[in-house]
C-alpha cells in the first residue's frame, strides 16, 4: 500500500549521514530519557553516540554499557563530556538534555558554549535570567537550541495551527486548555518514586510544580495553535496534599493578544485523568477541539454548520499534518512518533546547516525562545499566585 503522507517518502531517495548524538540524564530507571532516545531513532536520523547519563558515575557507565555506548566516550560528567567530545574529530554535533529541570541551565551552556547544538528537556531553564542567557548564546553561536514541547509535533496539531493561521475560525475568542492527571493525588514523593520525588522538589524542578511540569505544556500548545500571544494572566496555584512542597493544581485565567480570552486547568491530583491534554479554540467562525488520548482526530465546527471529524492521513488532512505523518489515516500514531517529529524537524534543521543550505520554511520545532516564554509564564504564575490571584503582563 502505498503511504503518500509519509514525511520520509516526500523527501529525497538520498539518506543524510545520521547525526551524532550524545545525551545527559536519561540512564537507568529514567523514563524520558528512554522515550527521547526512542524518538531520536524513529525516523533514523541519529546515533547515539556519547553521555553522561546519570549524576552517578557508576550507574551512568552500567547505563551507557546497555546502550551499547563505547566506554571512552562514557562520561562521569556533562562538563567532561562538553570537552572532550567537541574537541574530537567525529564528537557529537548535538546533545539531548533529558535530566531534572535544574541541570538544565548549566548543561545547555556547556555544550552551547563548546560549539555543541542542543536538545533540553521542558522547561528551558528554572528562572529568566538563565533561559535569556541560553537565548543570546544560541544565537550569539548560531546555534540550535530545541526545546522539547513534544504536543506541537503531533499532525492533528500542525493541521489545527494551519487552520487557524488561514483564518477557518475567523478571529479568535475563546481559548480553552486544560491538562489533568491523577499519578500525584497521594504523597508519592514520601515512599521514594524518583520521578514524583525531583518534580516535587523546588531545589530541583524550580519555583513551579504542576504548573512547570504540565501546566507549560498546555499554555505553549495553546499559543502554538492560535498564534496568539498571552499578555496577562491571573493564577490560582493550589497545594493539596499534605506536606507537598509544590503546587499540584493549577486554574489560570488567560489574556492574550488580540482580545481572545482564555482559561488553563492543570492537575496532577485529578483521579480517573491519566494524561488528558484538551484544547479548545473557538473564533468568529468556527471552533476546533483536540484531545491528546484521541491524538489521530481533530473536531471542526464551522458556525451554523455540523461538525467535522478531520482524522490524520484522512481526506480533509493538509499538508501541514501530512508531512510528518507516516502512517495511512486507519493506523494509529501517538505519543513517540509526535515526539519523534520534533527531533526530525531538528534534524532536517541540523542538516540544512551542515549542508550550508537554507532550512524549508515547513520545518517548525520549539526554540530557545519557546523556552524563554515558557519560563515567563510559569513565573507569571507564581508571582499571581503567591500575591493573591493577581493579574500580572508578561510583557
Amino acid at each position: 500500500m502505498a503511504i503518500e503522507s509519509s514525511a520520509e517518502i516526500n523527501t529525497s531517495n538520498q539518506r543524510s549521514a545520521r547525526l551524532r548524538l550524545g545525551m545527559v540524564g536519561g540512564g537507568q530507571g529514567a523514563f524520558i530519557g528512554a522515550v527521547h532516545r526512542i524518538a531520536s531513532r524513529l525516523d533514523d536520523h541519529y546515533e547515539l553516540v556519547a553521555g553522561a547519563l546519570a549524576s552517578d558515575p557508576n550507574r551512568a557507565h552500567a547505563s551507557a554499557a546497555e546502550l551499547g555506548i563505547d566506554s571512552s566516550r562514557s562520561y562521569a560528567s556533562y562538563e567532561s563530556m562538553a570537552i572532550a567530545e567537541s574537541a574530537l574529530e567525529v564528537g557529537i554535533e548535538v546533545v539531548a538534555i533529558v535530566t531534572p529541570n535544574y541541570v538544565h541551565f548549566d548543561a545547555a551552556r556547556a555544550f552551547l558554549e563548546a560549539g555543541i547544538h542542543v536538545i533540553c528537556d521542558k522547561p528551558l531553564t528554572t528562572n529568566i535570567e538563565d533561559a535569556l542567557t541560553l537565548a543570546k548564546l544560541s544565537t550569539e553561536k548560531k546555534l540550535i537550541c530545541a526545546v522539547t514541547y513534544n504536543y506541537t509535533g503531533y499532525p492533528m496539531v500542525r493541521q489545527a495551527q494551519a487552520m487557524v493561521a488561514s483564518g477557518k475560525l475567523g478571529k479568535i475568542r475563546v481559548v480553552q486548555v486544560e491538562y489533568p492527571q491523577d499519578w500525584l493525588t497521594q504523597n508519592l514523593e514520601s515512599t521514594g518514586q524518583k520521578q514524583a520525588e525531583w518534580r516535587t522538589d523546588p531545589k530541583r524542578a524550580g519555583s513551579g510544580g504542576c504548573v512547570g511540569d504540565i501546566g507549560t505544556h498546555a499554555y505553549q500548545l495553546a499559543c502554538y495553535v492560535t498564534g496568539l500571544e498571552l499578555e496577562e494572566l491571573c493564577a490560582d496555584l493550589t497545594t493539596f496534599v499534605e506536606g507537598r512542597q509544590l503546587d499540584d493544581n493549577v486554574q489560570i485565567m488567560l489574556r492574550f493578544s488580540g482580545g481572545a480570552r482564555g482559561m488553563l486547568w492543570a492537575s496532577q491530583v485529578a483521579p480517573g485523568n491519566e494524561n488528558a491534554l484538551r484544547l479548545r479554540v473557538y473564533g468568529s467562525e468556527g471552533g476546533l477541539e483536540w484531545e491528546q488520548e484521541q491524538p489521530n482526530h481533530l473536531r471542526y465546527t464551522p458556525f451554523g454548520q455540523a461538525t467535522q471529524l478531520i482524522t490524520r492521513s484522512g481526506s480533509a488532512a493538509g499538508d501541514a499534518a501530512n508531512r510528518i505523518s507516516r502512517t495511512p489515516a486507519e493506523h494509529p500514531e501517538g505519543y513517540r512518533e509526535g515526539f519523534a517529529n520534533i527531533y526530525s524537524e531538528v534534524a532536517r534543521a541540523l542538516q540544512a546547516i551542515k549542508n550550508g543550505k537554507k532550512t524549508d520554511a515547513a520545518v517548525s520545532f520549539p526554540t530557545a525562545d519557546d523556552g524563554v516564554k515558557g519560563v515567563t509564564f510559569i513565573d507569571a504564575a507564581v508571582a499571581s499566585s503567591t500575591n493573591g490571584s493577581t493579574w500580572i503582563k508578561l510583557k
